[in-house]
């Protein structure tokens, strides 16, 4: 059983920067594919980014790139991602969730990731 614990949210002003973490605890930890996705109040859950576990492969979504930096850590079973620029926009609970090999759906599909965080709050002041 994997278990996803994130950290790092908060409340921060317009072009504050925030880093969030997601450790995962298991006794084998080796997914294919890592992935931050965020849910704004009242909109759907969207994939903001996402990192191949081996090779640090990554993709980013058109309204976070050039601002958000997702990066693991394989020895502490760790991803983070780096948020800079905030924008109220950006206000959302931020999910991370771990998916195996590709399987038909795209990695910015949910159903790409077998394992899900409880979420952390981000709240970005204008």
């Amino acid at each position: 059983q994997v278990q996803l614990v994130e950290s790092g949210g908060g409340l921060v002003q317009a072009g504050d920067s925030l880093r969030l973490a997601c450790a995962a605890s298991a006794r084998t930890f080796s997914p294919y594919i890592m992935g931050w996705f965020r849910q704004a109040p009242g909109k759907e859950r969207e994939s903001v980014t996402f990192i191949t576990w081996t090779g640090g492969n990554t993709s980013y979504a058109d309204s976070v790139k050039g601002r958000f930096t997702i990066s693991r850590d394989n020895a502490k079973n760790t991803v983070y991602l780096q948020m800079n620029s905030l924008k109220p926009e950006d206000t959302a609970v931020y999910y991370c969730a771990a998916g195996g090999p590709f399987r038909g759906s795209p990695y910015s599909s949910q159903r790409a990731y077998d394992y899900w965080g409880q979420g952390t709050q981000v709240t970005v002041s204008s």
